[in-house]
């Protein structure tokens, strides 16, 4: 196994934009208005569009497919929290901590979190990956 410990971090961030939110629910069909249409998201409790909570979410997926525990390691569980709304135009920055290693059955445990630019916590939860193998090609 590669060389994991408790406490080790990683993130990244990315601006949300229209266009990621249209592309989102190209992808995922999930057309609903209070996310693509001005209009109607104007006269929401949110008063403009909010990003797809999932969308947000495949934040983590970037982060930990890629980075921690990175290329080669596959998501076995995420447990998710939404706490606040993504706005297009907002700078979310994705983290996560190494919590345990499971060094028998090759399972790391992370916290995740998203903030905001203003460093509002968007989402939270906890994630398990399966370690990738030292040498595995990928």
């Amino acid at each position: 196994m590669m060389n994991f410990f408790v406490g080790q971090t990683a993130s990244f961030s990315r601006t949300v934009t229209e266009t990621d939110i249209v592309m989102f629910a190209g992808i995922s069909g999930d057309y609903n208005p209070v996310h693509v249409d001005k209009e109607f998201a104007g006269g929401t409790r949110f008063g403009q569009q909010i990003a797809h909570g999932l969308l947000t979410t495949s934040f983590l997926s970037r982060l930990l497919g890629m980075e921690l525990p990175g290329q080669g390691s596959v998501y076995l569980e995420q447990s998710l929290k939404f706490k606040k709304p993504v706005f297009i135009g907002d700078t979310v920055t994705v983290s996560a901590e190494i919590l345990d290693i499971d060094q028998k059955r090759g399972i790391i445990h992370l916290e995740t979190i998203c903030r905001k630019q203003d460093d509002t916590v968007v989402l939270t939860g906890e994630a398990k990956m399966m370690m990738p193998k030292e040498g595995a090609k990928i």
